[in-house]
């Protein structure tokens, strides 16, 4: 079948790799060495909430697994819902390792197909705000940097993805950038 799915143009759709996460860190010395940036300690997981007691019990277990992290769930004006969870900004590996156990649980109970993307929160001396963003359908990632008055820093964006493509699989395709306006802890 998989050459019919190339003579008629179709690709399967990447498998998401939750582990490239743990490359975080790595990034993250990087990013700052380069920009400047440093965590924030905030991190969160976008998904499309399911309705019913499992997908309420599952949340409960999600916030009983990462125990003494500060965990809160949001919903931004587009309907989507965020679970944000909260470290100290000097301990970027157990926020991944939090990121990482949110994803796997919502995949292991059979909502993979609700999760859009997680993001690590950064921001430099200035002011300015910046997230790495993972597209958990695409397997990579790419950076948002919000301004004022819903805009974008593009440049900032631009400079960041060359600055961690060495530690971080990018997005190549550059209109699966999506802003994430609301998105909590930016």
């Amino acid at each position: 079948m998989r050459w019919l799915d190339a003579l008629l143009g179709r690709s399967r759709p990447v498998k998401p790799d939750l582990d490239a996460l743990f490359a975080l860190p790595s990034a993250a010395v990087t990013l700052q060495a380069a920009t400047g940036f440093t965590p924030t300690g905030t991190g969160s997981v976008c998904f499309r909430a399911a309705e019913g007691g499992a997908f309420a019990t599952l949340q409960q277990d999600i916030r009983a697994l990462l125990g003494e992290s500060e965990v809160e769930q949001t919903q931004d004006s587009y309907g989507y819902t965020w679970l944000v969870a909260r470290r100290s900004p000097d301990d970027l590996s157990t926020l991944v390792t939090d990121l990482h156990g949110i994803n796997s649980s919502l995949e292991g109970a059979g909502f993979g197909p609700s999760l859009l993307c997680s993001m690590a929160d950064f921001a430099d001396g200035p002011g300015r705000r910046l997230a790495l963003v993972y597209l958990y359908k695409q397997g990579t990632f790419y950076p948002f940097a919000p301004l004022t008055g819903r805009r974008r820093d593009n440049a900032l964006e631009l400079e960041v993805r060359a600055a961690v493509s060495g530690d971080l699989k990018m997005e190549p395709d550059l209109s699966r950038w999506f802003p994430l306006w609301g998105a909590p802890g930016l």
